[in-house]
């Protein structure tokens, strides 16, 4: 019985009446980033001097989080590109 109000809703949509512009996306992605910025400076303080062994190279123990972070921050940075691209395609179409 709860399909009823996501069909009508799809169909709005569909019809033009719900837009979805993507605006509260470019809202968040700041605030992602600088939560990233935040959390990448918190491991890098919080985390001792040592070193771990990675390729039979000594990397610094704090590097390591750092780095993941970065990859999940450039993440989101193509995500939101995507994203641009889609709705850029969407207004092609019609």
């Amino acid at each position: 019985m709860g399909e009823k109000p996501q069909l009508e809703a799809r169909a709005e949509l569909e019809r033009g009446k719900l837009k979805r512009t993507g605006s509260d996306l470019e809202q968040k992605f700041p605030v992602a980033l600088v939560l990233y910025g935040i959390l990448a400076a918190l491991a890098w303080y919080t985390l001792g001097e040592g070193k771990v062994l990675v390729g039979g190279k000594p990397v610094e123990l704090r590097l390591l989080p750092v780095i993941i972070i970065a990859g999940l921050a450039l993440r989101t940075i193509l995500a939101r590109q995507a994203d641009k691209i889609r709705r850029s395609g969407d207004g092609d179409r019609s």
